[in-house]
């Protein structure tokens, strides 16, 4: 979750002005908050999130301690691959998330057969990070999907249209899912270098290996 910091400052000699904060982590802008507050300047101090919703210092300490046991400030890496010849995808998503404290690194891929096209494989891709964030219980919180596909990314954020039928479908599917979990999804566009592990377990999804597992990162 991400907020910025809205505060009035009075200066000793009855100065005032109202200062906003770039967004920053929640855990961040408490952090920010409090040192700040310690001046004795402070007079009136709230927090924003991204829905402009607004927050006190109790009100958003007691959420950040609520969420510290669930999976929370999560990104999901998705590729997906399309096997011309042979009609197959492989879709591959990894998962980074923190729980208790503590980091971790979920990834997964599956080999599927009715697909039709490469954009389709995406789609089904970033999907498929979906259902794991179902399974891991991540509800009502943002999530930054971030992945290669140009066609995906700037479909679902509305900055091209969708004109094919069979892309039309996974985008409602996914926004359905988006709106059953309470997900608000932020988008990141990044090379297919830098994918490269989405985009490995796409690969072995088509060679026939399957890959789940949970790793705590140190």
């Amino acid at each position: 979750m991400k907020v910025r910091i809205e505060l009035s400052y009075k200066t000793p000699k009855g100065t005032e002005a109202t200062f906003t904060s770039d967004e920053l982590r929640a855990a961040h802008a408490i952090l920010i908050a409090e040192d700040l507050v310690k001046t004795g300047r402070v007079k009136q101090l709230t927090f924003i999130d991204s829905h402009e919703n607004s927050w006190t210092m109790k009100e958003l300490k007691k959420f950040m301690e609520g969420i510290q046991t669930e999976p929370h400030n999560v990104k999901v890496y998705f590729d997906g691959g399309f096997d011309l010849k042979d009609k197959n995808s492989g879709l591959g998503c990894v998962i980074y998330y923190e729980k208790n404290n503590k980091a971790y690194r979920l990834r997964r891929n599956a080999l599927v057969q009715e697909l039709n096209t490469n954009n389709e494989a995406e789609y089904a891709a970033l999907h498929l990070g979906l259902q794991e964030l179902d399974l891991l219980g991540v509800h009502h919180l943002p999530v930054t999907f971030v992945g290669d596909s140009k066609v995906v990314i700037n479909q679902l954020n509305g900055e091209w249209p969708c004109y094919e039928a069979e892309l039309s479908i996974w985008i409602d599917r996914i926004e359905a899912k988006f709106e059953k979990l309470g997900i608000t999804p932020d988008y990141e566009i990044i090379s297919r270098k830098l994918n490269r592990e989405a985009d490995h377990l796409a690969s072995q999804a088509l060679s026939g290996t399957n890959i789940t597992s949970t790793m705590e990162l140190s």
